[in-house]
């Protein structure tokens, strides 16, 4: 079978371990990530918004209901994201009129991020559809409530809080 084998040498080519039997777990949270990213992208495109832009607007949403206004690197630290890649992102989301951009008083290298009405409303919009897309996606392990839902959101959490270090094994370091 075609897709097998070509399966087989991505899981070759991208993750390298000779001793492993099947797809590694590096190659499965690589598709899963590009499967999804691919998924919100085309589904939030009619709102002019990627995944990435999503992922700031949403966490601006939530933490304003935290009764926060983030800085630049504060809302980079929430995500996730590169704080050069966030400021590239609240630019356009800037120009879109769907955040406002202030500098901060107490700080004048740093900058605040706060939705404009526009924002909020495109935001409720976007979780909504993303909302949709998590049912879908968590459908296979007894959808959002279900008990093997909950240990993977707890298994993705420990590993995203383990720390990883890029240099431990290799020929540089």
């Amino acid at each position: 079978m075609v897709s097998s084998h070509v399966d087989n040498i991505y899981v070759h080519l991208f993750f390298v371990d000779i001793d492993y039997s099947g797809p590694t777990p590096g190659f499965l949270v690589w598709r899963l990530s590009t499967k999804w990213r691919v998924a919100v992208d085309r589904a939030l495109g009619p709102l002019g918004l990627t995944h990435a832009q999503y992922s700031l607007i949403s966490s601006l949403l939530a933490m304003r209901e935290d009764g926060l206004q983030p800085t630049q690197r504060e809302l980079a630290d929430h995500t996730g994201l590169e704080p050069l890649y966030v400021s590239r992102l609240a630019r356009a989301l800037e120009d879109d009129d769907l955040i406002k951009r202030l500098p901060d008083p107490g700080d004048s290298r740093a900058v605040r991020l706060s939705l404009t009405h526009e924002g909020h409303a495109v935001t409720l919009h976007a979780i909504t559809i993303v909302r949709r897309l998590v049912d879908q996606l968590l459908e296979p392990l007894g959808g959002l409530n279900g008990k093997r839902t909950t240990a993977f959101v707890r298994d993705l959490s420990l590993l995203l809080e383990s720390p990883l270090d890029p240099y431990l094994h290799s020929p540089e370091g």
